[in-house]
């Protein structure tokens, strides 16, 4: 944050918006009072007192973000505009609602008729893949926000940049909405210089999906409220496994690849989990404080303990080797959660301890969840304010929340580093105090 300067949070702008909104058109007189955003309106990054002061000692600007919403001027044309929609990456609970919020936010507030699907991710855009263009309007979205994935395929991995601006070019597409993690708007940020070194006037809007919720800057992605509160219910009966047998040992892995926030929020949801364990904090497996001797002296004490880990954890006790790479660019973690299963039952066969260790792994269950409302309501109102955002001519960007506000991002700020639990905060010191687990199992 401290190399970060206030103008690298300048989001770019296709030229002057000199069109009258349809919204401003259809509200002025039964809402006159309707808010309506300046560009001047940001929302500063630290609302701290003692930043406010920093800030005025120094006669600095504070770090602030572009406040998301609706503009009285917007730069496209409805009548001429034409939309796409692609979802990149994994899948995650509330795509569908996010494609939903976009197709209705244009068709409806800005009266913008053609709206149209890439196939299969960023492969729709290579004509040798075969995958056509869907045209998207309210009846074909009405009923989608109802299932889990998405509507329109996703993949994972690169493709020609040349070939894809080809595409947006002969398809004569105006603006772009990308739906997916750091690949995909990272991809979205290349796809962008391609179209400003052609001089093209193409408006590139990003929706940040990330389970993990691992997005610099925003308070959470779309799809983490969802992910947690179905890893609870799954927290819930793996605690019934491991008291249903004498000395049982329940292991979930969650998702985090880099990032324990749903782990963590889980156990918190579910106050049964003993252990957690997160990609943020190393610790001792072996020694006499490491992690299976603590757990012996839970399994002693109570006759069952439960586990919760985070799919990046742990990843300090693997032998070293070549990094492999997934086809969005992320290092393939070791399966920490078969690792830990094995680990456990060897040492208390080691101990001569009768135990019985069960293993879920809910990854694939979760990410294909249904929305739960929050998520719902937090999907359709990320779609809304990056269909203002485009509409105005804003590109290059993410949509995002800060102290509860809706916010505009530049992708390379975004997507420059991910987030992390600070392990010396609040969020993890809660979940020290309520699992009880000990506090010196972890190297610093």
């Amino acid at each position: 944050m401290n190399d970060l300067k206030r103008e690298d949070f300048e989001v770019k702008k296709l030229g002057k918006a000199t069109i009258l909104s349809p919204i401003y058109k259809n509200y002025k007189e039964a809402a006159p009072d309707k808010e309506y955003i300046d560009d001047s309106r940001r929302i500063i990054y630290d609302a701290s007192l003692d930043a406010f002061n920093s800030a005025k000692s120094s006669e600095e600007e504070p770090i602030s973000f572009l406040k998301a919403g609706a503009r009285k001027d917007i730069y496209f044309d409805p009548s001429k505009t034409k939309a796409a929609i692609v979802t990149c990456g994994g899948l995650c609970p509330g795509i569908n609602n996010v494609i939903r919020g976009l197709v209705n936010g244009l068709y409806y507030r800005y009266n913008v008729k053609n709206i149209w699907g890439i196939q299969y991710g960023y492969q729709g855009f290579i004509s040798d893949y075969g995958h056509e263009m869907v045209k998207l309007t309210p009846n074909v979205v009405k009923d989608i926000h109802l299932f889990g994935g998405t509507i329109l395929g996703s993949s994972r991995g690169r493709q020609d940049i040349s070939a894809m601006v080809d595409t947006l070019e002969r398809e004569n597409i105006n603006i772009l909405f990308t739906i997916g993690g750091d690949g995909t708007l990272s991809g979205n940020h290349v796809i962008q210089q391609e179209i400003e070194r052609r001089g093209l006037k193409i408006a590139t809007a990003g929706i940040p999906k990330t389970i993990d919720n691992d997005v610099n800057f925003m308070t959470k992605t779309f799809g983490f409220d969802t992910a947690f509160t179905t890893a609870a219910s799954i927290v819930r009966d793996a605690h019934n496994e491991a008291t249903g047998a004498y000395n049982g040992v329940a292991i979930v892995k969650l998702m985090g690849r880099d990032s324990g926030f749903i782990a963590a929020n889980a156990a918190l949801a579910m106050p049964d989990v003993n252990f957690v364990l997160i990609p943020e904090s190393k610790f001792d497996m072996y020694g006499p404080k490491g992690f299976l001797n603590e757990l012996k002296k839970r399994v002693d004490e109570r006759h069952h303990a439960l586990v919760v880990v985070a799919e990046g954890a742990g990843q300090h006790l693997f032998e070293e080797g070549d990094e492999v790479l997934d086809k969005s660019g992320n290092v393939k973690h070791k399966d920490i959660g078969v690792y830990l299963k094995d680990e456990i039952n060897k040492f208390f066969a080691n101990e001569n301890m009768e135990a019985t260790v069960k293993y879920i792994d809910p990854s694939y269950i979760i990410r294909s969840e249904v929305a739960i409302p929050a998520d719902s309501v937090f999907c359709n109102d990320l779609a809304l304010n990056a269909v203002h955002g485009a509409m105005a001519g804003f590109t290059d960007f993410v949509v995002g929340r800060w102290h509860n506000q809706f916010t505009y991002l530049p992708i390379p700020v975004a997507t420059a580093s991910r987030k992390k639990i600070d392990i010396d905060g609040p969020l993890w010191w809660s979940v020290l105090e309520t699992t009880g687990q000990p506090i010196n199992m972890y190297n610093e």
